[in-house]
Protein backbone atom coordinates (compact mmCIF):
# COMPACT_ATOMS: atom_id res chain seq x y z
CA UNK A 1 0.00 0.00 0.00
CA UNK A 2 2.81 2.34 0.86
CA UNK A 3 4.61 1.51 -2.41
CA UNK A 4 1.50 2.41 -4.42
CA UNK A 5 1.12 5.67 -2.53
CA UNK A 6 4.78 6.46 -3.05
CA UNK A 7 4.54 5.72 -6.79
CA UNK A 8 1.51 7.99 -7.21
CA UNK A 9 3.25 10.71 -5.29
CA UNK A 10 6.33 10.44 -7.47
CA UNK A 11 4.18 10.48 -10.59
CA UNK A 12 2.47 13.62 -9.37
CA UNK A 13 5.81 15.16 -8.57
CA UNK A 14 6.95 14.76 -12.17
CA UNK A 15 3.89 16.59 -13.46
CA UNK A 16 4.48 20.31 -13.42
CA UNK A 17 1.83 22.97 -13.53
CA UNK A 18 1.33 23.15 -17.27
CA UNK A 19 -1.05 25.18 -19.37
CA UNK A 20 -1.13 23.95 -22.97
CA UNK A 21 -3.11 24.78 -26.09
CA UNK A 22 -3.12 22.60 -29.23
CA UNK A 23 -4.94 23.93 -32.28
CA UNK A 24 -5.36 23.44 -36.01
CA UNK A 25 -5.74 26.72 -37.87
CA UNK A 26 -6.34 27.33 -41.58
CA UNK A 27 -4.32 30.33 -42.70
CA UNK A 28 -5.71 32.06 -45.79
CA UNK A 29 -3.48 33.56 -48.49
CA UNK A 30 -1.83 36.83 -47.40
CA UNK A 31 -3.20 36.35 -43.87
CA UNK A 32 -1.37 36.93 -40.59
CA UNK A 33 -2.73 35.29 -37.44
CA UNK A 34 -1.49 35.73 -33.85
CA UNK A 35 -2.16 33.70 -30.71
CA UNK A 36 -1.41 34.66 -27.12
CA UNK A 37 -0.25 32.96 -23.92
CA UNK A 38 -0.12 34.51 -20.46
CA UNK A 39 2.93 33.83 -18.27
CA UNK A 40 2.28 34.34 -14.58
CA UNK A 41 5.80 34.01 -13.17
CA UNK A 42 9.41 34.59 -14.12
CA UNK A 43 11.58 31.65 -15.29
CA UNK A 44 8.58 29.66 -16.48
CA UNK A 45 9.27 27.28 -19.37
CA UNK A 46 7.40 28.17 -22.56
CA UNK A 47 7.22 25.50 -25.28
CA UNK A 48 6.16 26.28 -28.84
CA UNK A 49 5.62 23.65 -31.51
CA UNK A 50 4.15 24.01 -35.01
CA UNK A 51 3.97 22.06 -38.26
CA UNK A 52 2.39 22.98 -41.59
CA UNK A 53 0.04 20.14 -42.50
CA UNK A 54 -1.26 21.13 -45.94
CA UNK A 55 -0.98 23.89 -48.54
CA UNK A 56 1.62 25.24 -50.93
CA UNK A 57 5.17 24.09 -50.18
CA UNK A 58 4.27 23.38 -46.53
CA UNK A 59 6.18 26.45 -45.31
CA UNK A 60 5.23 29.45 -43.20
CA UNK A 61 6.75 32.54 -41.58
CA UNK A 62 6.53 32.77 -37.80
CA UNK A 63 7.50 35.14 -34.96
CA UNK A 64 7.44 34.89 -31.18
CA UNK A 65 7.27 38.22 -29.33
CA UNK A 66 7.44 38.77 -25.58
CA UNK A 67 6.11 41.56 -23.37
CA UNK A 68 7.10 45.02 -24.57
CA UNK A 69 7.28 43.74 -28.20
CA UNK A 70 10.62 42.07 -27.48
CA UNK A 71 11.42 39.54 -30.24
CA UNK A 72 12.31 36.10 -28.97
CA UNK A 73 12.49 33.85 -32.04
CA UNK A 74 11.44 34.09 -35.68
CA UNK A 75 11.87 32.33 -38.99
CA UNK A 76 10.84 32.41 -42.65
CA UNK A 77 9.61 29.62 -44.90
CA UNK A 78 9.84 26.97 -42.20
CA UNK A 79 7.89 23.71 -42.39
CA UNK A 80 7.89 23.02 -38.67
CA UNK A 81 9.57 24.08 -35.46
CA UNK A 82 9.91 23.02 -31.84
CA UNK A 83 11.25 25.55 -29.31
CA UNK A 84 11.52 25.85 -25.54
CA UNK A 85 12.61 29.07 -23.88
CA UNK A 86 12.60 30.55 -20.40
CA UNK A 87 10.32 33.50 -19.81
CA UNK A 88 12.38 36.42 -18.52
CA UNK A 89 9.38 38.55 -17.60
CA UNK A 90 5.75 38.17 -16.66
CA UNK A 91 3.16 39.14 -19.23
CA UNK A 92 1.57 38.24 -22.53
CA UNK A 93 3.56 36.40 -25.20
CA UNK A 94 2.49 36.56 -28.85
CA UNK A 95 2.92 33.74 -31.36
CA UNK A 96 2.24 34.81 -34.97
CA UNK A 97 2.04 33.00 -38.33
CA UNK A 98 2.32 34.92 -41.60
CA UNK A 99 1.19 33.52 -44.97
CA UNK A 100 2.01 36.67 -46.94
CA UNK A 101 4.27 34.68 -49.28
CA UNK A 102 1.26 32.84 -50.81
CA UNK A 103 -0.99 34.43 -53.40
CA UNK A 104 -3.62 31.68 -53.57
CA UNK A 105 -2.55 28.78 -51.32
CA UNK A 106 -4.30 28.17 -48.00
CA UNK A 107 -2.26 26.45 -45.31
CA UNK A 108 -3.33 24.32 -42.38
CA UNK A 109 -1.05 24.81 -39.36
CA UNK A 110 -1.03 22.54 -36.32
CA UNK A 111 0.60 24.16 -33.29
CA UNK A 112 0.89 23.84 -29.54
CA UNK A 113 1.73 26.47 -26.93
CA UNK A 114 2.43 25.36 -23.37
CA UNK A 115 3.55 27.24 -20.28
CA UNK A 116 5.21 25.10 -17.59
CA UNK A 117 5.87 26.33 -14.06
CA UNK A 118 8.67 24.43 -12.33
CA UNK A 119 6.79 23.67 -9.13
CA UNK A 120 6.99 20.07 -8.05
CA UNK A 121 4.91 18.38 -5.40
CA UNK A 122 6.49 17.13 -2.18
CA UNK A 123 7.29 13.44 -2.12
CA UNK A 124 5.32 11.41 0.42
CA UNK A 125 7.56 10.09 3.15
CA UNK A 126 7.26 7.54 5.91
CA UNK A 127 9.37 7.17 8.97
CA UNK A 128 11.92 4.45 8.46
CA UNK A 129 11.63 4.44 4.64
CA UNK A 130 14.86 4.00 2.74
CA UNK A 131 15.97 7.02 0.59
CA UNK A 132 17.38 4.57 -1.97
CA UNK A 133 13.92 3.12 -2.59
CA UNK A 134 12.45 6.54 -3.25
CA UNK A 135 15.33 7.48 -5.55
CA UNK A 136 15.02 4.31 -7.63
CA UNK A 137 11.26 4.70 -8.00
CA UNK A 138 11.63 8.36 -8.84
CA UNK A 139 14.16 7.53 -11.55
CA UNK A 140 11.77 4.97 -13.04
CA UNK A 141 8.94 7.51 -13.15
CA UNK A 142 11.22 10.04 -14.88
CA UNK A 143 12.09 7.43 -17.52
CA UNK A 144 8.40 6.66 -18.10
CA UNK A 145 7.68 10.38 -18.46
CA UNK A 146 10.52 10.81 -20.98
CA UNK A 147 9.32 7.77 -22.96
CA UNK A 148 5.79 9.17 -23.09
CA UNK A 149 7.12 12.52 -24.35
CA UNK A 150 9.07 10.72 -27.07
CA UNK A 151 5.96 8.78 -28.13
CA UNK A 152 3.93 11.99 -28.33
CA UNK A 153 6.58 13.67 -30.49
CA UNK A 154 6.75 10.67 -32.81
CA UNK A 155 2.96 10.67 -33.15
CA UNK A 156 3.01 14.34 -34.09
CA UNK A 157 5.76 13.69 -36.63
CA UNK A 158 4.00 10.78 -38.31
CA UNK A 159 0.66 12.62 -38.35
CA UNK A 160 2.35 15.59 -40.03
CA UNK A 161 3.99 13.31 -42.60
CA UNK A 162 0.66 11.61 -43.29
CA UNK A 163 -1.16 14.90 -43.81
CA UNK A 164 1.57 16.26 -46.10
CA UNK A 165 1.70 13.09 -48.21
CA UNK A 166 -2.09 13.02 -48.50
CA UNK A 167 -2.08 16.67 -49.57
CA UNK A 168 0.59 15.91 -52.20
CA UNK A 169 -1.49 12.99 -53.55
CA UNK A 170 -4.60 15.17 -53.83
CA UNK A 171 -2.64 17.93 -55.55
CA UNK A 172 -1.10 15.45 -58.03
CA UNK A 173 -4.51 13.92 -58.73
CA UNK A 174 -5.99 17.34 -59.45
CA UNK A 175 -3.11 18.25 -61.78
CA UNK A 176 -3.44 14.98 -63.70
CA UNK A 177 -7.16 15.63 -64.13
CA UNK A 178 -6.56 19.20 -65.33
CA UNK A 179 -3.91 18.13 -67.84
CA UNK A 180 -6.16 15.34 -69.12
CA UNK A 181 -9.01 17.78 -69.72
CA UNK A 182 -6.69 20.23 -71.49
CA UNK A 183 -5.23 17.44 -73.63
CA UNK A 184 -8.70 16.23 -74.61
CA UNK A 185 -9.80 19.73 -75.56
CA UNK A 186 -6.65 20.22 -77.65
CA UNK A 187 -7.26 16.93 -79.50
CA UNK A 188 -10.86 17.93 -80.26
CA UNK A 189 -9.73 21.39 -81.39
CA UNK A 190 -7.05 19.94 -83.69
CA UNK A 191 -9.49 17.44 -85.19
CA UNK A 192 -12.02 20.22 -85.87
CA UNK A 193 -9.31 22.41 -87.40
CA UNK A 194 -8.16 19.60 -89.71
CA UNK A 195 -11.72 18.95 -90.86
CA UNK A 196 -12.23 22.65 -91.51
CA UNK A 197 -9.00 22.93 -93.55
CA UNK A 198 -9.78 19.86 -95.67
CA UNK A 199 -13.33 21.06 -96.37
CA UNK A 200 -11.99 24.53 -97.14
CA UNK A 201 -9.60 23.15 -99.78
CA UNK A 202 -12.05 20.79 -101.46
CA UNK A 203 -14.91 23.28 -101.47
CA UNK A 204 -12.63 25.59 -103.40
CA UNK A 205 -11.78 22.78 -105.79
CA UNK A 206 -15.46 22.06 -106.56
CA UNK A 207 -16.41 25.66 -107.29
CA UNK A 208 -14.19 25.93 -110.39
CA UNK A 209 -12.97 29.12 -112.07
CA UNK A 210 -14.01 31.15 -115.03
CA UNK A 211 -11.94 31.48 -118.19
CA UNK A 212 -9.83 28.47 -117.30
CA UNK A 213 -7.63 30.33 -114.80
CA UNK A 214 -6.46 28.64 -111.63
CA UNK A 215 -8.50 29.06 -108.49
CA UNK A 216 -7.22 31.09 -105.60
CA UNK A 217 -7.44 27.99 -103.44
CA UNK A 218 -4.05 26.25 -103.12
CA UNK A 219 -5.42 22.72 -103.51
CA UNK A 220 -7.22 23.48 -106.80
CA UNK A 221 -4.20 25.36 -108.10
CA UNK A 222 -2.02 22.30 -107.55
CA UNK A 223 -4.48 20.05 -109.40
CA UNK A 224 -4.80 22.59 -112.23
CA UNK A 225 -1.03 22.83 -112.74
CA UNK A 226 -0.58 19.07 -112.46
CA UNK A 227 -3.32 18.42 -115.05
CA UNK A 228 -1.84 20.86 -117.56
CA UNK A 229 1.62 19.41 -117.04
CA UNK A 230 0.39 15.84 -117.61
CA UNK A 231 -1.57 16.85 -120.72
CA UNK A 232 1.59 18.35 -122.19
CA UNK A 233 3.82 15.41 -121.33
CA UNK A 234 1.54 12.40 -121.88
CA UNK A 235 0.72 10.81 -125.19
CA UNK A 236 -2.86 10.21 -126.28
CA UNK A 237 -2.21 6.45 -126.36
CA UNK A 238 -0.97 6.33 -122.73
CA UNK A 239 -4.07 5.06 -120.94
CA UNK A 240 -2.61 5.24 -117.43
CA UNK A 241 -1.59 8.87 -117.87
CA UNK A 242 -4.98 9.70 -119.36
CA UNK A 243 -6.74 8.12 -116.37
CA UNK A 244 -4.66 10.22 -113.99
CA UNK A 245 -5.54 13.34 -115.95
CA UNK A 246 -9.18 12.33 -115.89
CA UNK A 247 -9.01 11.84 -112.10
CA UNK A 248 -7.35 15.22 -111.54
CA UNK A 249 -9.92 16.93 -113.71
CA UNK A 250 -12.57 16.32 -111.03
CA UNK A 251 -10.74 18.75 -108.72
CA UNK A 252 -10.09 21.49 -111.26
Amino acid sequence: MYAATLFLGLLASTISLVGATTLNYKLEANEKACFYAQVEQVDAKVAFYFAVQTGGSFDIDYTVVGPGDKPIVDGTKERQGDFVFTAQSVGEYRFCFDNDMSTFAEKMVNFEISVENEQRAQLPSKQGASPEQASALEESVYKVSAALSTILRNQKYFRTRENRNFSTVRSTEQRIFNFSVIESLMIIAMAGLQVFIVRFFFQGARKGTSLGYPSIYPCRSIFFISTNFLQAMCDDDDKICQRIIYFFSFFV
